[in-house]
């Protein structure tokens, strides 16, 4: 350095250290190890250059900053630093790049070239950077990656870091990593102190045992919970859960839902439905209530059942459905009801049975005995078993235990019912699902209407025996056998007994069938559904270039109007 060099040195660093109230927010040369004047390339500026002791070293309002080489422009209050750039503010951010210039003026830093922020939460790396130092605010807008050590990586198209509340916010192809899951999501809110993250527009978070999927969600990073609203979506190994809310817990595999919730079995081809639903991965159960409705879908006639509460149990090859209170179930060609219904997937069986809750003198007694209808037969039990083959989809046999009743109308008298009694029954289905055969064994009474081939009424036939067995066709009796019979008579319509038209324990419930799947909830009380609240929509943030901003730029041009040095990174607005 000349000795000129060396006076003009001393003499500004003399002027930059006379305090005034103005002054303070002047830009100071701390150290150079050379002064340059170059006109020719740098109007009004002087050019510094470190030497082989240190950088240049440059202090602006508590903010320090290193360079190779620095061009500033005193009157402008601006500097431009090249090479090695280190900018630190206080003990706690800390920013490197190639390149940074900065106004004393507008508190705006920008910077280039492999830029990376650190604080004590996280770090930023972006090829370029805006830091305002009135707003304490970061902001990139070609892209850039935030590394949370808790929490993962974050990268997006645009970035924004509220310094003071320490909350990130992410717009564009925002991506988050981290060992347990990985999230995708249009706009983004992250807050580094918490790991708590806000999901806006179409979203996902990926774990290893599950794909979330909502349009507006929360989610924390640290204890992997969350919730999810707007066309939300969880994807299990075997089942797809979806509902208005879900709740989920990635650590407990533990998921719930709220409100027009459908949970479907890939596996097995099932849907069940309702409005508050549980589901406990690990555990492989599944609880639904609020309307539920379970639907097994098949290829030519799907089954539906419904209950106040229902519970999927046990591994994907081996699903057990339990519905319970008030448990219907329905299908084209069969349909039933019970206090309780349990449906085993894997072996086909179905049990309509009774839950002992309410004691025999209960008004509700007779009317929650299970029963079974399949085309004009009407079959009531203490228990009911229906058997069906789950590669066929067709039914095979019936069973019902204990007061087995099955009674079909004479559908040519007025108020003639074909009715047969007994402790057991065995039923046997053909091709076409219809009950063919029927066995009633201990104790069997019968009362039929007799007709020839021309349906003519030939008598009603009421007898006791040890058994009876029955063929239909197409819902009519066809023919029947009694075994060890008691006693039976065959009456002409005029000489039957009034008073024994109808056997012990006779029970017409035709008003209860369900004929649609609608019918199946006709009885239930009104559905009032919560209102979900959640998250609010997305709200954008105020523009990084606020009004604020311009004006500190259009003011830091005053010296120079014509070529405002402050202002020449910003980007046009569209």
């Amino acid at each position: 350095m000349n000795r000129l060099h060396v006076l003009l040195f001393i003499f500004i660093i003399g002027c930059i250290s006379t305090h005034s109230a103005q002054e303070k927010r002047k830009i100071q040369i701390e150290y150079a190890g050379k002064l340059t004047i170059d006109e020719e390339n740098y109007p009004g500026a002087k050019v510094l250059t470190r030497d082989d002791k240190q950088q240049v070293h440059i202090i602006h309002g508590g903010s320090n900053m290193w360079c190779d080489k620095a061009i500033h422009y005193g009157q402008e209050n601006f500097v431009e630093a090249y090479g090695n750039v280190s900018v630190k503010q206080g003990d706690t951010i800390h920013m490197t790049s190639k390149y940074v210039e900065y106004s004393g003026i507008t508190e705006l830093a920008f910077a280039s070239g492999d830029v990376v922020l650190t604080d004590p939460q996280s770090t930023i790396s972006s090829d370029t950077l805006y830091f305002d130092r009135v707003k304490q605010q970061a902001f990139y807008k070609n892209g850039g990656k935030v590394v949370k050590d808790s929490s993962g990586t974050i990268t997006s198209k645009i970035g924004r870091y509220y310094m003071d509340i320490k909350k990130y916010q992410f717009v564009k192809d925002v991506v988050l990593v981290n060992k347990e899951s990985t999230i995708n999501s249009d706009y983004f809110d992250f807050y580094s102190d918490t790991g708590y993250a806000y999901l806006f527009g179409p979203s996902t978070i990926t774990t290893e045992t599950s794909k979330t999927y909502c349009e507006k969600g929360f989610y924390d990073t640290k204890q992997e919970f969350g919730y999810a609203i707007k066309n939300a979506r969880i994807d299990y190994d075997n089942r797809i859960v979806e509902g208005d809310s879900l709740y989920f817990d990635h650590i407990k595999n533990f998921a719930s839902a709220t409100n027009n919730i459908k949970v479907t079995d890939t596996i097995n081809k099932s849907i069940i439905k309702g409005h508050y639903a549980e589901v406990y991965k690990e555990k492989d159960s599944l609880f639904i209530t609020k309307h539920a409705l379970a639907i097994t879908v098949q290829e030519n006639d799907s089954i539906f059942m419904h209950a106040d509460k229902i519970m999927v149990t046990g591994k994907p090859e081996h699903r057990i459905i339990n519905a319970y209170y008030n448990a219907k179930i329905f299908k084209s060609d069969i349909s039933g009801k019970s206090d309780s219904i349990y449906s085993n997937q894997k072996t086909g069986l179905t049990k309509l049975i009774n839950l002992p809750r309410f004691s025999n003198s209960d008004k509700f007694a007779t009317t929650r005995k299970p029963i079974l209808w399949n085309f004009e037969n009407q079959m009531t039990g203490d228990t009911i078993h229906l058997i069906s083959n789950p590669e066929t989809e067709k039914l095979d046999s019936l069973l019902v235990f204990n007061n087995s009743f099955i009674i079909s109308k004479d559908t040519l008298s007025e108020n003639g019912y074909n009715q047969i009694y007994g402790l057991r029954l065995v039923g046997q289905f053909n091709d076409k699902n219809t009950l063919r055969e029927v066995d009633i064994t201990k104790n069997a009474e019968s009362i039929f209407y007799a007709r020839n081939d021309k349906q003519e009424l030939i008598g009603i036939d009421k007898a006791k025996s040890g058994s009876i067995q029955i063929l239909f066709a197409e819902g009519d009796i066809e023919e029947y056998s009694r075994f060890n019979q008691i006693d039976g008579n065959l009456y002409p319509e005029s000489q039957y007994p009034k008073k024994e038209l109808f056997l012990k324990g006779f029970d017409w419930r035709d008003s209860e069938r369900p004929n649609s799947v609608e019918d199946l909830f006709k009885d239930d009380p009104p559905l009032n559904l919560p209102v979900i609240k959640g998250l609010e929509d997305y709200v954008p943030s105020g523009e990084f270039f606020d009004e604020d901003m311009l004006e500190r730029i259009k003011s830091a041009g005053k010296t120079s109007p014509e070529n405002n040095k402050a202002a020449r990174n910003i980007p046009e607005k569209k």
